[in-house]
Formats: C-alpha cells, structure tokens, sequence
C-alpha cells in the first residue's frame, strides 16, 4: 500500500488514523481524504518505472493506492481503466483549441468510470473482513459495484430507485446482486443505504461517503497524465515527470469523479510528477445544478435542488461530495457550466458522428459544457483540453434514440430506397 496513514476531514482539517474513521467526519460528517505517506512513494517508484509496467489497468498504479492488491487475476476486476485517449483533432480546430482529446471511459468492464472507484473498494471490503457490499446507485454505480464484487465473489445489495435505466438494472441483476428498487429518488435509495449498513453491518460502497471511492477515481487523473506523456514520445526516465493538459472537463452529479481527479492530480504534484495542476470544469444539467448554483453565487453553501434531468447517473437533489467537487474547481481556476438536456442530446449525436464514441447522457454532457464554455470564451485560444466521457451509450438506449432520430422504414425495393435517401438529401 501507497504509506497509507489515515484521513483527513475536508471540513474542518482534522486528522484520523486508519481505524478511527471508515466514512465520514465523525465531527461534522464532512468527506473525508485519504492520506498517503509521499516521501515512502516517491522512495519506492517513479514515473519511468511505472511507464516499464505490462499491466495496462489501474493496478499499474497500486503503489499509489491505498489498498492491497486485491487478485483475482485474469478477471474484470483486474481489468479497470488505462481506458483509450482518443486525439480528437478536427474538433479541437473547429474550436479554435490547440488539443482536444477525449478519454473514453465506456470502455471499462461494466461500461462506466464507477468501475475505478468499485474495484477499489471491493478491495478494502476485501482487506478488512467485509462479509456483504452495499452501494445505493441510479444503475452505473450498481452495475460497476455487482460486477466487481461478482468477479471477487463477494454478495453485493444494490438499492436504486425504480426509474433507473432497465438496461442498468439488468447489468446488476446479470452479475449476480441482489437488486432492491425503491419508491424514491437516489437520495432517499442512498439514505437507505446507510441506514441498512449500519443495522446489518455491511460495508458501503456510497459514492462520497466511502473515502476509498475517489481514490478509485483519481486513477483516470493518473492516466490522462501518464498517456498525454506516452503521445508526446518522451523517452521514459527515473527523473522523468508527466504532461498535464490545461483543462479537464467532466460531468458532475455527487461530485465524487471530480473531487477524485482533483485528489489524483494533487498526489502527482506533491510527488513531484506534474508540473502543475489542470483547471477543473465540473458540467452539471440545468435540471440538477446544485454545485453549479453555488459556484454562480461565489458560496460553499450547496442547497439541495429538486432534481429533473435525462441525465439519470448525475441527477442528485443533494450532492454527498458536493464541498469537495466545488473546490476541485475553485482551486483548479476552472469553472462549473450547466447545460440544458436538449444540448446533451445534441452532445450523444455530435460525439458519435465525429469520434465514433457512443456516450450515454451523463458523459455527453461534459462535451456539451465544453461547447458551452467555448462559447463563453471560458477557455483561451490553444488550449489542450481532455473531455471525459463516463459511461456507454448502451446504458440508456431510449435517450440515445431520442438524440439520433427513427430510422427509416421502406418497402424492400429498389425504387423505394432510392426514393428514401433522395427525400433524406433533400
């Protein structure tokens, strides 16, 4: 393990060792950050030795995590992230940008980022004798969490509120959870959640509230560094250090990805790795902003909305890593955007017709807030920017239909499908 030595609470700064603190503050309930021992890090590896690893997940950076490694070899739960970082070039021109790729996180075992932060906990299950897993989810979370903990042979209990996609819930039930759907939004499946780990004694997986799960999720930070440093050509090295681009976008929901790639770009400039630290833009829907509104009113102060958004996987009332994904902004020099869902729509088709990507709701949204903010002039002329896409299209195929229109139905003749594509050239 990564010198892990305890927590330390982000609201009020006070310190706990591993085993006087498993979730929260027990002071104020803040969000807690795991904290490593960087000087036994930067003693035992370095980017030139990690650049020399064969193993292409995000166990290549186990000296950096906090948790043992879990076994389980030759299965899903070994085969998380190094996720592909497309060059997408003739976007960025259009955009007047000097880089634009975009990293496609669909590609993970279940089909979304939750995978990071799923097998790093399932790993901590695993380290401190966890007999049963529990996460509250609207499906990804779900998903990532059964197929990880399947693949370590560990009971899982999913509770997501009844609306979630069908596609996501059939994820979960394939990989052998048991799937409990509540009458309810996901913050009352996640108040649910609590209360059923405390009373059963299970261990929760909530994303936020279990620590371990931004340290899943800071590995993609990780990653975009080491892979920007790769396509460049530079010559691997014990003193070498990694690319940053300037900007990263994503979409924000609990605000747990964020505040994870904020975490994980801090570990690699305090060891020493990077340069600098990227601005973060945190994307939200127009019809669940609750950090957005806090960021637009210059306040740490983040009110629950009543949220309403086809975006299902960031639709939240109450962000539970709000404080922290506000920050990853704040402190980064980027920014928040909200979108309208229309614009998300318009995003799954503009990806899939210029990078070949399938993005599900949630992971359009964050190139739509990257239109939003060119818009804005939020961004200056040449920049190199990295939009992360969260999850596959096939997560939600009603929405995709909704952003791609019907096809065309015809009477199996020649005559009839000429007429057809000349009516659509029109």
């Amino acid at each position: 393990m990564a010198g892990f030595t305890g927590y330390r609470c982000s609201i009020c700064g006070q310190e706990f060792g591993p085993d006087d603190a498993q979730y929260t503050c027990p002071r104020d309930g803040g969000n807690l950050d795991v904290i490593l021992d960087y000087s036994r890090i930067r003693r035992g590896i370095s980017p030139g030795d990690l650049r020399r690893s064969p193993d292409t997940s995000i166990w290549r950076y186990l000296p950096l995590l906090p948790v043992q490694d879990p076994g389980h070899y030759r299965t899903p739960l070994r085969a998380v992230g190094w996720t592909p970082l497309f060059d997408v070039q003739p976007i960025a021109g259009r955009l007047r940008l000097e880089k634009l790729w975009l990293k496609d996180d669909g590609r993970n075992p279940t089909a979304s980022f939750k995978d990071r932060a799923s097998a790093v906990t399932v790993a901590r299950a695993q380290e401190i004798g966890a007999e049963v897993i529990v996460t509250a989810s609207t499906g990804n979370a779900g998903a990532a969490l059964a197929g990880m903990a399947g693949a370590a042979k560990m009971p899982a209990v999913i509770l997501a509120p009844k609306t979630a996609p069908p596609a996501k819930i059939a994820q979960i039930l394939i990989f052998g959870a048991r799937v409990v759907l509540v009458e309810g939004t996901y913050d009352d499946a996640f108040d649910l959640t609590i209360q059923a780990a405390e009373q059963f004694g299970w261990y929760c997986r909530n994303t936020g509230f279990n620590p371990f799960t931004a340290e899943g999720k800071k590995t993609a930070a990780f990653e975009i560094c080491e892979q920007l440093s790769i396509a460049s050509g530079e010559k691997s090295s014990a003193k070498e250090r990694w690319l940053t681009p300037d900007a990263v976008f994503v979409s924000v929901g609990d605000g747990n990805i964020i505040s994870g790639l904020h975490k994980g770009f801090k570990d690699l400039l305090e060891l020493g790795w990077i340069d600098r630290i990227p601005r973060l833009y945190g994307i939200q829907s127009e019809g669940s902003a609750a950090i957005y509104n806090a960021f637009k009113a210059g306040s740490e102060d983040i009110q629950p909305v009543s949220a309403n958004t086809l975006a299902d996987s960031i639709s939240v009332d109450l962000p539970r890593d709000g404080l922290r994904a506000l920050r990853a902004a704040t402190e980064t020099g980027g920014a928040y955007v909200a979108v309208p869902d229309s614009a998300i729509l318009g995003a799954i088709a503009e990806l899939g017709r210029d990078t070949a990507v399938f993005a599900e709701p949630a992971g359009a949204a964050a190139y739509a807030g990257l239109l939003t903010a060119v818009e804005k002039n939020l961004l200056t002329e040449g920049d190199r920017v990295v939009v992360l896409n969260t999850g596959n299209g096939l997560k939600d195929v009603a929405r995709a239909m909704d952003a791609a229109g019907e096809p065309l139905v015809i009477e199996p003749t020649l005559e009839a499908l000429q007429s057809a594509l000349n009516a659509e050239l029109k």
